[in-house]
């Protein structure tokens, strides 16, 4: 896998949150998913960035409604595939279809709801991915085995605390999950899906350890727009966005040999300017940037990939300055098919660096069996410090089996001098 990849969502939808296909939580949106906005979204991205392409995610409730700005939407939607080439896909849930609806139902509402979306662009149009916030294994499973779509939007990195679904503890880069847990890497054959797991949003590592809100700062800063631009002014929302991206177009890029950065945006929440200014920055800065639909990202993945043998994801960054991003701190993150393990210091004063982050795959997971907010995976040492044993330790703290793990994966960390990592 080589290259630099952008992926950008939209979602058209009715209500804010649509859990189940009769039950809706927030607010009623369809004033701002009319047609001239989704028109303003494409037109937005299209001067950002005009041969990239993009994926729509539509909703239960905008593939059922009839009144004539639904129908329009729709058309529009077909349109933009058959004009450049975007995909049409549908979202369950609104982002949280395992926290508020069984296994079973969510089955049934996507596989209806994926006929409907075939129907509505025609000619055996077929999405390569399935947008989902979040989405359990066994549905990912049978998405691949049923549906014969490999790719599915199932996690949402690192989110905790803030929202209406929790769901901390995998690796925000490609990967296929594991039967036991959608946020297990698969161990092996039989506990293989062939459905590959994608973010949702890229987020700032520093500002994503944080438990939701915590400290009155905000875990999901990154590249979205209500986060940075929303909550930080143009100026310094955009610079964080930049900022962000460049994590895994710059460093990212150089350890890992490729990088990719995501964001889905709803439609009714507008910020299309700073769309256009993202994309625009990104080709300028990064030329070289493939602007592609989720399922072909995925897909790409897939076939350099044919299983999680060659996980071996490493980010560095240190603090962007935006709120919740200290400059002082430097955070490291190693992903593989076997664990995952961040380490943070101070490196203005050149302090130790302390592990605040070690999950191990290799342990037995398990999902809830029915429906409710807690969908993550913590066992050893979790980020967000949010239960007794999540405190920061040294390497050296850490058990001698899960330090053997550690330093066969990456024996430059044994060469710690006063806990500091040196490469």
């Amino acid at each position: 896998m080589r290259g630099r990849f952008l992926t950008h969502v939209s979602i058209v939808r009715v209500n804010q949150i649509e859990v189940t296909p009769t039950r809706s939580i927030g607010e009623d949106e369809a004033i701002d998913n009319r047609p001239e906005r989704i028109r303003s979204r494409r037109a937005a991205f299209a001067a950002g960035c005009p041969d990239g392409r993009m994926t729509w995610a539509i909703s239960w409730l905008a593939l059922q409604d009839n009144r004539k700005e639904y129908q329009e939407a729709r058309r529009l939607l077909a349109s933009y595939h058959d004009r450049y080439g975007d995909e049409i896909t549908f979202i369950p849930g609104g982002y949280f279809a395992p926290m508020f609806d069984t296994r079973e139902h969510n089955r049934k509402t996507i596989h209806d709801a994926l006929g409907q979306v075939s129907q509505m662009v025609g000619g055996g149009y077929r999405p390569q991915c399935l947008i989902a916030g979040f989405m359990d294994a066994e549905n990912q499973r049978l998405l691949a085995q049923d549906e014969g779509i490999h790719v599915c939007q199932g996690q949402i990195w690192s989110q905790h605390g803030i929202d209406n679904g929790d769901g901390d503890g995998g690796i925000c880069y490609p990967y296929y999950p594991s039967r036991e847990h959608y946020l297990k890497p698969a161990q092996g054959a039989s506990d293989f899906i062939d459905c590959v797991c994608l973010d949702g949003w890229t987020c700032d590592f520093l500002a994503a350890r944080r438990n939701g809100f915590e400290g009155g700062f905000n875990s999901r800063l990154g590249v979205g727009p209500i986060e940075t631009v929303g909550n930080l002014g143009v100026v310094a929302g955009r610079r964080e966005m930049m900022d962000t991206t460049a994590i895994h177009f710059d460093g990212g890029y150089a350890m890992n040999g490729f990088g990719w950065v995501t964001a889905i945006w709803e439609t009714s929440i507008g910020h299309d300017e700073d769309l256009t200014y993202w994309l625009e920055t990104v080709r300028e800065r990064w030329p070289d940037t493939k602007v592609t639909t989720e399922g072909d990202f995925g897909l790409e993945w897939r076939k350099n990939n044919p299983n999680n043998e060659k996980l071996n994801y490493r980010f560095d960054e240190k603090g962007t300055g935006a709120p919740g991003s200290e400059k002082n701190l430097e955070i490291q993150w190693f992903m593989n098919e076997e664990f995952r393990l961040a380490l943070l210091r101070d490196w203005t004063k050149d302090a130790p660096a302390l592990a605040i982050d070690f999950t191990r795959y290799d342990l037995k997971a398990e999902e809830p069996q029915s429906p409710q907010r807690e969908w993550s995976l913590m066992n050893v040492l979790n980020q967000k410090g949010i239960r007794p044993q999540d405190k920061p330790k040294r390497l050296g703290e850490l058990s001698p089996d899960d330090q053997h793990r550690i330093f066969a994966r990456y024996p430059q960390l044994k060469n710690l001098s006063r806990a500091e990592v040196t490469d």
